[in-house]
């Protein structure tokens, strides 16, 4: 048991903080995992012969050469290192001590300037071939430090630290695990003080997950609403398949948060998302991709078979998306304004309604169009911040009015597909007052073109969704747009 919670901080006794949950809010072998996956895919088949030579800390030395960390940019635990800073500033001795492979101890080291000496684990191969490694955590890392200081104090953060922070004259917990908060709860460990930076857990899932983008998944309802042939039955497949959809489109966001994990520190909105601020562990968004998944797949066998072909052709494409397609030029936008269209074909499957090729036109054009507005809106913040290229993907600032070009382009052929959509004399079917759908010709021209003209004053936000769902005058005009359709069938 540690000693008493209470006892003061002493200038002399050294101050030794962990790296992964504590200094660091996520686990930043986790985190180079990911991104070998994205870069190396198939060095993660090497692992297992590099655990057979080397054991833990060898493979940790073999991912932190192949897919090294940005010490600059990992998500720092705020409240641990205003601590440490402070601590520092009175002359107290601090010193890393670490799981994680050297290389990375030492560029953390060296980027905070705030450590006296670093300890970490060594799976490096010598000269002569051998491996000599040590993976410094638990009882080794407890022997370690009782080596080198007849007394320390230690901050630590879950189960494995349990033996060290025993042992430390004062025991300093970060983001506990649950492992870590049922030893606090049992008595077997007391702490003199906690540091906290994490949001909670439920509103991270959700943050996560997205569930503002399942509002691009309301195109699935698209073609039965336009086909005037809803029903119970027709209703039902619908809203079955928008949650069919919408889970398989969630765990896509979490594999693409996962693999960009280290773009996205670098950028200055995406550093926020939950994998890049290390507020939602690797391994807990893996957990959330398998149980989406399930839940899909329970879904499924009450819709038709078509469906499951649409959903499977996007989910490989999402796939493809993320592990590369998404790093080339225009292809991105391609892909994404064509994974648009698939929601609308995948509705008409799953309510088994005819999808008309002026719909399929409308939506690869008008979506091809906010696709290119993400791109521009991105580019456009880079300028500001006075960066020539986005990280992680084909573009250059450069590239802007070219981007504007195409966007704007694609919206008006959009708006031209509609009109000529309305013009033909089969839609008198469909709508009894057919001309009256001429009214919407301005709301789309209105709101396109002010979308680009927000983009091009830097006041859209990056996802053009995000901003149509809250953009009071966006809803508006989804309204009434809504009513003249209404309006054009009575």
């Amino acid at each position: 048991m540690s000693k008493s919670a209470s006892a003061a901080p002493a200038q002399g006794v050294p101050l030794c903080v962990d790296l992964d949950g504590t200094l660091v809010k996520s686990d930043t072998f986790l985190d180079s995992l990911c991104i070998l996956l994205r870069t190396h895919p198939a060095s993660l088949l090497r692992i297992p012969g590099w655990l057979i030579s080397g054991g833990k800390a060898h493979v940790k030395a073999e991912v932190a050469a192949v897919s090294p960390l940005d010490a600059t940019h990992l998500p720092y635990n705020q409240a641990v290192l205003h601590f440490l800073e402070e601590q520092h500033r009175l002359g107290r001795p601090i010193y890393l001590v670490t799981g994680a492979d050297t290389s990375l101890a030492s560029r953390v080291a060296a980027h905070l300037g705030l450590f006296s000496g670093v300890m970490a684990s060594n799976g490096e191969t010598g000269s002569s071939g051998h491996t000599d490694s040590v993976n410094l955590t638990g009882n080794r890392k407890l022997t370690a430090l009782q080596h080198r200081f007849p007394a320390f104090d230690y901050i630590g953060n879950s189960r494995p630290d349990i033996p060290v922070l025993s042992h430390s004259r004062l025991a300093y917990i970060a983001n506990p695990t649950l492992g870590l908060r049922m030893a606090l709860k049992s008595r077997t460990l007391s702490a003199a003080q906690c540091f906290r930076d994490r949001r909670s857990l439920l509103s991270t899932v959700f943050k996560a997950i997205r569930t503002h983008q399942w509002a691009k998944n309301v195109l699935l309802f698209l073609p039965l609403l336009l086909s005037h042939q809803v029903s119970m039955k027709t209703s039902v497949a619908a809203i079955a398949a928008f949650f069919c959809f919408s889970f398989i489109a969630s765990a896509n966001y979490l594999i693409n948060d996962l693999l960009d994990i280290e773009n996205d520190r670098r950028h200055l909105k995406k550093r926020q998302r939950p994998f890049a601020a290390g507020d939602l562990a690797v391994s807990s968004g893996v957990t959330l991709v398998l149980l989406l998944i399930a839940a899909s797949c329970a879904i499924l066998p009450h819709l038709p078979t078509t469906f499951a072909l649409w959903l499977l052709v996007y989910a490989t494409t999402t796939s493809a998306y993320s592990f590369y397609l998404k790093r080339v030029p225009l292809v991105d936008v391609l892909v994404l304004s064509g994974l648009y269209a698939v929601r609308v074909l995948a509705g008409g499957a799953a309510t088994n309604t005819f999808i008309s090729p002026w719909l399929s036109g409308l939506a690869i054009f008008l979506f091809l169009s906010l696709a290119m507005v993400k791109r521009f809106s991105e580019l456009a913040n880079l300028r500001e911040r006075g960066i020539a290229n986005s990280q992680g993907r084909g573009y250059l600032v450069s590239d802007l009015e070219q981007i504007r070009a195409f966007g704007t382009a694609s919206a008006y052929a959009a708006v031209v597909v509609f009109s000529l959509y309305i013009s033909r004399p089969d839609v008198s079917a469909l709508y009894r007052h057919s001309g009256r759908l001429w009214l919407i010709v301005p709301i789309m021209l209105y709101w396109l073109n002010r979308v680009w003209l927000l983009a091009s004053r830097g006041e859209l936000d990056e996802d053009p969704v995000v901003f149509a769902i809250s953009d009071p005058v966006s809803l508006m005009l989804a309204a009434g747009t809504a009513v003249l359709a209404i309006f054009a069938m009575v």
